[in-house]
Formats: structure tokens, sequence, C-alpha cells
């Protein structure tokens, strides 16, 4: 029997796709979301339900970034034949993106019986949205905003790829959030940190969400709430991605991290009153 049902799916494809790209943690509010739905978080089923559901969320990404996606995989084509070509940011970028995926992918396959057990725990979620939220904060105050997109370069995409990792090992920190705030320590302007959070996302996400979808039909989730939460995530992360590039153009990330440490410290008393089990 499905951990999942339908209406279920609808539900929480639509909070994976509100929040897998703004800095709040998808991860976080998926397992708050399950909690409060009586839906066991450890289990593997549902596990791997989220994950793979976050391929919907990438395919917003595809989608909206394709032109740019287009330009960097032919840049990347054409550098790969012709040497001469291969100083053009748009081929080194592509690259950078390959080289900032492997940390993750390494400590992912590394830490995934420790992802899917201790470190999914709700209590590990409300203190990851805290932690998290001072990180992001320290990042607005360090942030100079002197380099667009085109000023990006190898080591900036190599820091931004590794803290991923941050996300991946404590649910509630948020992938975005990490990224972004280390993107704009590295004094990239906000915009620039918000693309660059997407791009080298991609590939990470949807690695881990091919790689779940097997699990998560073996581990009993049926293929109807897989779906519709695939294509709920897709149509709301289209949205979520067109609206946070229009905001941050105009407006720090503060807002978030209010919002952040009033869910967590919500999330701790839910915790601790019995509302919601670890």
């Amino acid at each position: 029997m499905s951990a999942i049902s339908v209406g279920q799916a609808v539900i929480l494809g639509v909070v994976e796709g509100v929040t897998e790209f703004l800095p709040v943690s998808s991860t976080g509010h998926l397992k708050i979301t399950e909690g409060l739905m009586g839906i066991p978080v450890n289990d593997a089923s549902v596990v791997a339900f989220t994950a793979v559901i976050q391929v919907g969320a990438i395919g917003a990404v595809l989608v909206y970034f394709f032109r740019d996606i287009v330009r960097f995989a032919t840049a990347w084509g054409r550098g790969i034949a012709h040497r001469e070509l291969r100083q053009e940011h748009d081929y080194r970028f592509a690259w950078w993106v390959i080289w900032a995926t492997v940390p993750i992918v390494v400590v992912g396959l590394a830490a995934k019986p420790l992802i899917e057990s201790s470190l999914a725990s709700l209590w590990v979620v409300a203190g990851s949205l805290i932690g998290g939220s001072a990180v992001m904060w320290v990042a607005e105050q360090m942030a100079r905003f002197k380099r667009g997109e085109q000023d990006v370069t190898f080591k900036d995409a190599m820091w931004v790829g590794s803290s991923q990792i941050l996300a991946l090992l404590f649910p509630g920190f948020s992938r975005s959030g990490a990224t972004i705030s280390t993107a704009l320590i590295r004094d990239l302007d906000r915009v620039a940190a918000t693309r660059l959070s997407f791009f080298l996302g991609l590939p990470a996400l949807t690695g881990a969400g091919l790689y779940e979808l097997k699990d998560a039909l073996g581990a009993g989730v049926s293929a109807a709430p897989l779906a519709v939460g695939t294509v709920v995530s897709f149509v709301v992360a289209y949205a979520s991605i067109a609206w946070l590039l229009k905001f941050v153009a105009k407006h720090s990330f503060n807002v978030f991290v209010v919002y952040r440490i009033v869910v967590g410290l919500l999330l701790f008393g839910l915790l601790t009153t019995n509302v919601l089990t670890a």
C-alpha cells in the first residue's frame, strides 16, 4: 500500500513547488506538512516520493531557463569540438556546473543511510531552519553586490555548489538558502546569486529524483501519486521561479530570514507539546 494518497500528493506537490527555490527549505516544509497529515516522515517510500516530485520543480527550471540552458549546452559542445572556443564564458560555466556537482554527489551517496534515518528528524529540521536563517542574515550583512553573472568564476561555482551539502545533510537548512547565501558572500549581486543557485541545482536535484524513482516504486508508492505530485510541483514551481526573480531584483532576503525563524520556533513548539512527533 502507498503511504501517500493522490489528495496528499496534490498538497505535497504545491508545497514542493512553492518552496523548492525559495530560501525557506522545501524539505523542511514537506516534512512538516507530512507530519501534520500523519504521514511517516522517515518511511522509505515517503523519502523517495519527496525526492521524485522535485523532478517536477526541476522541469520548471528547464522550461523557464530553456534559452540559457541551450546557450550553455551549445557553447559546451562547440568548445569540445573547437579548442579556440574554450575561453568563452558559457563554455567554462558549463564545465563549472558539472564540477560543482561532484561534491554533493559524493557526499549524498556516502551519507544516504544517515540522511534517510536520524537526519530526517523534525528536530533537525527545526534547528536547521533557525541555523540557516543565521547564515542568510550574515550573508546579507557581508554582501557587497559587486559582481554579476558574467563575473562568476570557477571558485565561485565550487563554493556555491559545495554549499548544497549543508541542505543535503540538514533538512531545513535550504539548498537555495545555502547556495544564495554563499554566492552573496562571494560578492555576487542578488539576481546573479539566485540564477546561479538555479543552474547549480539542476544536475543534483535531477539526479536525486531519477535515482530515487526506482526506490519510490519499489517501496510501495503507486505511480498515480508520483505523477500527480510531480505535475503539480512543476506548475507551481514555474510561477514561484518567476516571482522570486522579480522579488530579488528589488528586495533583500531578510523577509525569508524572519519567516524561517518563525516556522522553526513554531515547529519546536509543536514537537515539544507532542502535536507533532519527530
